[in-house]
């Protein structure tokens, strides 16, 4: 009997050891796999919010700082474009003045995004961080001096990790931000812009 007890156990203590192996495997993995996940859904808004804000600063010479006025600017406002009729390296047309230019005016909601097209309610949602319980994308904008002393327009719009994470492992969670600030000396989250150097607008996934 006192042979079996032992065994017995012995046996759940194998088990045990087993789930707790199982867990330390299986936990990052999940988390992992729902990081990528997520932060996909975070990136594909965050382009729009980018491409919303070059077709502003196309129209105002600057970006927007706030989302009331950038989705605004995307439901009401208006792009102008130029078409051209003829050629201008056929002189002879260009000599009886048969080319000529005219200027087109089309929404912003039907050019700034390409092919993509996006509805209003859409739109609307611009501004809220997929997997956050409606938490917002910081959106900041203004202008700076470069060495050179050239002045140039800037934007920045971010999602931190805690707010799409935050509802699983905290331990990964803790881990993630750690390797993003300290190893990678990078923003522990999602970005795209900056406000202190220009980057042409990109992102920190690209």
């Amino acid at each position: 009997m006192k042979k079996a007890a032992i065994q017995i156990v012995l046996a759940l203590v194998v088990i045990g050891l087993a789930f707790v192996v199982y867990r330390q495997l299986t936990i990052p993995l999940q988390f992992d796999k729902e990081v990528e996940k997520r932060s996909a859904a975070v990136i594909d808004r965050i382009k729009d919010i980018r491409s919303a804000e070059r077709a502003y600063k196309q129209v105002y010479n600057k970006y927007c700082g706030n989302f009331d006025s950038l989705i605004a600017f995307v439901l009401t406002d208006s792009m102008v474009y130029e078409r051209s009729f003829g050629s201008a390296d056929d002189s002879v047309a260009v000599a009886r003045g048969l080319v000529k230019s005219e200027q087109f005016k089309m929404a912003v909601i039907d050019t700034a995004f390409g092919t993509k097209k996006l509805t209003p309610e859409q739109v609307q949602q611009l501004r809220y961080i997929p997997y956050s319980a409606d938490q917002e994308y910081i959106l900041e904008a203004g202008a700076l001096e470069t060495e050179s002393g050239v002045t140039v327009q800037v934007f920045e719009c971010r999602a931190p990790f805690k707010a799409y994470l935050s509802d699983l492992n905290h331990q990964e969670l803790v881990n993630l931000i750690d390797e993003r600030e300290n190893t990678f000396k990078d923003y522990p989250g999602i970005k795209v812009g900056s406000m202190t150097s220009a980057t042409n607008d990109a992102g920190n996934w690209e």
